[in-house]
């Protein structure tokens, strides 16, 4: 049963149906919801980071998340859920982060002919394999709405990266924890073999 958080965050029921359409069990849940007959779980986001993390929500799940991550089971952060993954995000004045994956939610540089958000369709270039990348040929556009990005601490952790006037991380992971910047439930053919290929994964890499 693949869990998807509500936390006041998420386009929650386009990301229910693309798990859906894949062939897998799937529920929205809250904090209270999470249990372990949850063997993976997805964190949804659109928004602002300080909002999303002081949202009384977020606050109450923090915990479980990172048990749930501490247990090896796999999470995937999507968009703003990818960004929360971090230590610490700069929008609003700043806010702690959920701290699984080393680094800092940033505002992209802006560009005389390039305006903030970075919305529409762009190309996700692989720097190295992941197992829920299988059968997905390097070099894919994906659906992207943002204006934040993510700043790794560490290389290793970075396992795409895109072009929005400069590059910037477009796919993170450590362990059984994954993020995406775009939105796979809105990138058509192989945003949805993203999510079946999430859906499969065992959080090894």
């Amino acid at each position: 049963m693949i869990a998807i958080l509500d936390a006041n965050i998420g386009n929650l029921r386009s990301v229910l149906n693309a798990v859906d359409t894949m062939g897998y069990d799937a529920e929205i849940v809250t904090h209270i919801e999470i249990s372990d007959k949850h063997s993976h779980l997805i964190i949804p986001g659109v928004g602002s980071f300080q909002g999303a993390m002081c949202d009384e929500k977020m606050v109450a799940v923090k915990e479980k998340i990172k048990n749930f991550a501490n247990n090896g089971r796999p999470i995937l952060g999507i968009c703003l859920g990818m960004q929360l993954l971090s230590d610490w995000g700069e929008e609003g004045g700043g806010s702690a982060g959920l701290g699984l994956i080393s680094g800092e939610a940033k505002r992209m540089p802006e560009e005389r002919d390039l305006l903030l958000p970075h919305v529409g369709w762009n190309t996700i270039n692989f720097v190295k394999n992941h197992p829920v990348f299988q059968g997905v040929k390097n070099g894919i556009d994906c659906y992207f709405v943002h204006s934040y990005h993510f700043v790794c601490n560490s290389d290793g952790h970075i396992y795409a990266r895109s072009n929005y006037g400069t590059d910037f991380v477009s796919v993170i992971g450590r362990d059984n924890v994954l993020g995406f910047q775009f939105h796979p439930e809105k990138s058509q053919k192989n945003g949805l073999k993203l999510i079946e290929n999430f859906c499969d994964w065992d959080g090894q890499s």
